[in-house]
């Protein structure tokens, strides 16, 4: 028996046990001040009693439908234009009237703690919580929970974007959800689904999981075996020790310390067990109608970069069979610079990117913190977002990435490299190119290497070289690059000897 007919047993037992209400009930996505999406069908759901007949009337349409045996309902309301704010009401053996609802653009804002990571932390989130006040931006913040078991709903409601309610928010999601108001002109509804220090595995379906990365299960059973409290304890007294040496050494050389050690957590009790974030925080937004998903997430998974390579684009294609939207626009960034994140992550992630259809990747190298794995420059990465969704989902012409290596050819002692998204042409910024170097055929010793713009190429060379055989780009943990196309965007650091 799988997870969800098991939830439908469930659900039947509480019905037949007198436990579930008799009035009608949407889903919490249905509440005052939602965003339905545009240009779609949508559907409505909820609870009633079984039997019990359910209508659905909204912008001229009216919808009826039955509960079913596990008390649940759903109608589908066709096609609409954008507009608001509009009235639906809901009818069974009550009737509940939703008011100042709006039909738009739906995305959800998920990942980790840079997509966590809230407006008013951001470099330019103080004024941007201040400015903050269009009534036609709606914000959706799902909880923290975990479930190992597909949930129905969680405990949240819409709210309109106000000085108020968005300091909190997704600075990402905002400074994107901002750019598409201003650009479309309709009513934008975000929902940030996300955790801190959580790994893709989490935020993917059992089913999906068990047949890409089984070893994610065998994994887990063995932390739980390992885990002894005592033996943490332990380990957290010396840690905790040890850092306060090396914090005071690097307060007293004026450097950034690094960050504190954590308490691992029980693997019984954290969030990183398989499917639980997809359960609880996930499932139940499903099959609510939205345009597409913005991510910001692969920190947490460096350490299994290979794996990332396969699991990522696997998620991706879970999220859209089980939202049952087709290939819907997924929109991720490229992790940034940082200390303990290798250039493999970033690679794992350009893979995923042109393997994928229908998905962009915005790259941030110009905006990371070698020290600190949450840089606070949130801003231009949600306008970058804004832009490829612009690109993708709404077919504005317009350059949204920068340049990607495209193929590499050997002209004597010179490597010369080729872009897609050159967008008006190639630009070293702040002086001359950086961030090359360069391998003799049939070697792996790579140099420093000096790199040129010719045209919509770069020619890559080193005097000590005469026959080249790679080039990378960036291939570092914390890369000094600085090639862009005259869009402003960055290229992505890449290897021509990708494995």
């Amino acid at each position: 028996m799988n997870q969800r007919t098991l939830l439908g047993v469930v659900a039947v037992a509480l019905t037949c046990g007198g436990l579930v209400r008799a009035e009608v009930q949407p889903h919490v996505l249905f509440t005052d001040g939602c965003v339905l999406q545009r240009d779609v069908s949508v559907p409505v759901w909820g609870k009633a009693k079984y039997g019990e007949k359910v209508t659905v009337e909204f912008r001229g349409q009216k919808v009826e439908t039955v509960a079913d045996l596990n008390s649940h309902w759903m109608v589908h309301l066709k096609k609409m234009d954008a507009g608001g704010p509009f009235t639906m009401v809901i009818r069974g053996e009550n009737t509940i009237t939703l008011t100042n609802v709006c039909v738009g653009e739906v995305w959800i804002c998920s990942g980790q703690s840079n997509m966590e990571f809230g407006l008013w932390q951001a470099d330019t989130g103080k004024a941007a919580v201040a400015a903050a006040g269009d009534v036609q931006l709606r914000l959706f913040h799902v909880p923290k929970a975990t479930n190992d078991l597909p949930q129905y709903a969680v405990t949240a409601a819409w709210q309109p974007c106000n000085s108020n309610t968005v300091a909190g928010f997704s600075a990402v999601g905002y400074f994107f959800g901002r750019d598409l108001r201003k650009a479309l002109g309709v009513p934008v509804g975000l929902i940030e689904s996300a955790w801190g220090g959580t790994y893709a595995e989490a935020w993917t379906d059992r089913d999906t999981l068990e047949k890409v990365l089984p070893q994610a299960f065998e994994r887990y059973a063995d932390s739980i075996k390992n885990y002894d409290l005592e033996k943490v304890k332990e380990w957290y007294k010396k840690a905790t020790a040890k850092h306060k040496e090396i914090a005071a050494k690097a307060q007293a050389e004026g450097k950034a310390p690094p960050p504190a050690p954590r308490f691992p957590p029980d693997p019984r009790t954290a969030p990183n067990r398989p499917c639980v974030l997809f359960n609880a925080m996930l499932a139940p937004l499903q099959p609510f109608a939205l345009r597409g998903a913005i991510w910001y997430q692969g920190e947490s998974n460096a350490g299994h970069t290979k794996e990332y390579q396969t699991l990522f684009p696997a998620m991706i294609a879970d999220w859209r069979k089980t939202w049952g939207l087709g290939d819907f626009p997924f929109l991720f960034v490229q992790i940034a610079p940082y200390q303990f994140q290798p250039p493999e992550i970033r690679e794992a992630q350009l893979i995923a990117w042109q393997k994928t259809k229908n998905t962009a990747m915005a790259v941030i190298t110009d905006l990371g913190n070698p020290t600190n794995i949450h840089p606070t420059a949130k801003e231009p990465v949600g306008q970058r977002l804004a832009l490829a969704a612009r690109a993708l989902a709404y077919g504005d012409k317009i350059e949204y990435a920068g340049p990607v290596f495209k193929k590499m050819k050997v002209k004597g002692d010179k490597a010369i490299l080729s872009f897609t998204h050159v967008g008006s042409g190639l630009v070293a910024k702040d002086g001359a190119l950086k961030g090359f170097t360069i391998a003799a055929a049939a070697s792996t010793n790579f140099v420093p290497a000096e790199a040129t713009i010719v045209d919509d190429s770069v020619v890559v060379q080193n005097a000590a070289i005469k026959q080249p055989g790679a080039v990378r780009y960036g291939w570092a943990n914390i890369p000094d690059v600085n090639l862009f196309n005259k869009e402003g965007l960055p290229a992505s650091p890449f290897r021509t000897d990708v494995e």
